[in-house]
C-alpha cells in the first residue's frame, strides 16, 4: 500500500512529537519526582560471626545526601520521619552529607540530630566531604549526634555479646587506614566496616571484616532499561547497587543507592534508598 507524500510528512511529524513529548515527561519525571520517591529496602544478611544476642538486629543504612546540589535540608524531614517510624537498633551513614559548599551544615544538623538509635549512630566521610570541608562536615555530624569513625571503631554490646563497628577515612581521596580502625578487636569478633566506596572491598576483604556498609555509587543514578546505568564515578563501578560476596573472603558489601544526587540533578530507573538491614546469625537461620 503506497503512502502519499503528506501522509508520510504527517505520521514523521507525530512520531517526531511523540517522541518529543515522551522525552519531556521522562524528564519531568526525572528530575521532579524520582529524586524525592524514597524507597525503604528490606535486607537481611547472614554473618557467620555474629553473636547470638544480635540476632534479629537491625541497622538502618543510608548514604550520599549531597545537600547543596539540588538537594535541601527541608527535604530531610521525609527521610527522617521515615526512620524515626521504624525505630532501628543502630544508625550508620557512610559519608557525602555535602556536595561541595558547607553553608547547609546547619540546617542538616537540625534534622539529623532527631534521628536516634538505642545502640547509637555512626558515620564515616565521602569523598565530597573531604574536599576541604573535612572539619565543618565532622563538626557537623557530631553536633547531629554521629560518632565519626576516622579510621577507628566502637563496641557495640548487647548483653554479655559485642558487635564492632569500624569506620575508615574516605577510601579514595583520604588519608584511610584500615590497620588502624581494626586494632585491638579481638580475634574471631564480628566486624562491620563503614567505607563510603564499595570498590575497596576487595582489599578490605583480606582483612577479618564481615560486612562492608557503603555508597558512592548512587545505583548508577541514570539507569536505561536494558543498559543499566550511563555513568558510575570511579571505584564505585564494580560493586554498585545491592548486596555482594568478596571472593576468597567472608566479607560480604552492600551498596546503598544513596539518598542524593551530583553532577546531574536527575534520577531515572534507579530512586533513592535506605537500607533497613536485619542481622542474622547463621545457625539460626
Amino acid at each position: 500500500m503506497s503512502i502519499s507524500r503528506r501522509d508520510f510528512l504527517k505520521k514523521s511529524v507525530q512520531g517526531a512529537l511523540g517522541l518529543f513529548g515522551a522525552a519531556g515527561l521522562s524528564g519531568i519525571y526525572s528530575h521532579w519526582i524520582e529524586p524525592y520517591w524514597i524507597e525503604i529496602k528490606h535486607v537481611d544478611v547472614v554473618l557467620s560471626n555474629l553473636p547470638s544476642a544480635f540476632h534479629q538486629f537491625r541497622i538502618v543504612h543510608f548514604s550520599d545526601l549531597h545537600l547543596g546540589f539540588n538537594s535541601k535540608p527541608e527535604h530531610l524531614s521525609e527521610l527522617v520521619e521515615r526512620v524515626r517510624q521504624i525505630k532501628p537498633d543502630l544508625i550508620c551513614f557512610t559519608g557525602d552529607l555535602v556536595d561541595r559548599s558547607v553553608t547547609v551544615i546547619s540546617e542538616a544538623v537540625a534534622a539529623l540530630s532527631q534521628l536516634q538509635a538505642p545502640f547509637g549512630q555512626y558515620a564515616v566521610l565521602g569523598n565530597h566531604d573531604a574536599f576541604g570541608n573535612r572539619r565543618a562536615v565532622t563538626r557537623g555530624l557530631s553536633q547531629a549526634g554521629f560518632q565519626v569513625l576516622h579510621n577507628k571503631h566502637a563496641a557495640v554490646r548487647k548483653g554479655k555479646d559485642k558487635l564492632y563497628v569500624a569506620g575508615v577515612d574516605d577510601p579514595w581521596v583520604g588519608t584511610p587506614d584500615i590497620d588502624a580502625a581494626l586494632l585491638h578487636i579481638p580475634e574471631n569478633s564480628c566486624t562491620i566496616l563503614l567505607a563510603h566506596e564499595p570498590d575497596f572491598a576487595e582489599q578490605y576483604g583480606r582483612f577479618p571484616v564481615d560486612l562492608q556498609l557503603s555508597g558512592h555509587s548512587h545505583g548508577g543514578q541514570i539507569c536505561i532499561p536494558l543498559i543499566g546505568a550511563l555513568y558510575t564515578p570511579p571505584h564505585g563501578s564494580k560493586y554498585t547497587n545491592g548486596l555482594y560476596q568478596i571472593p576468597n573472603s567472608r566479607l560480604q558489601v552492600y551498596t546503598t543507592r544513596g539518598i542524593g544526587m551530583t553532577r546531574i540533578p536527575l534520577r531515572f530507573n534507579c530512586r533513592p534508598e535506605f537500607t533497613v538491614m536485619t542481622l542474622k546469625r547463621q545457625s539460626l537461620k
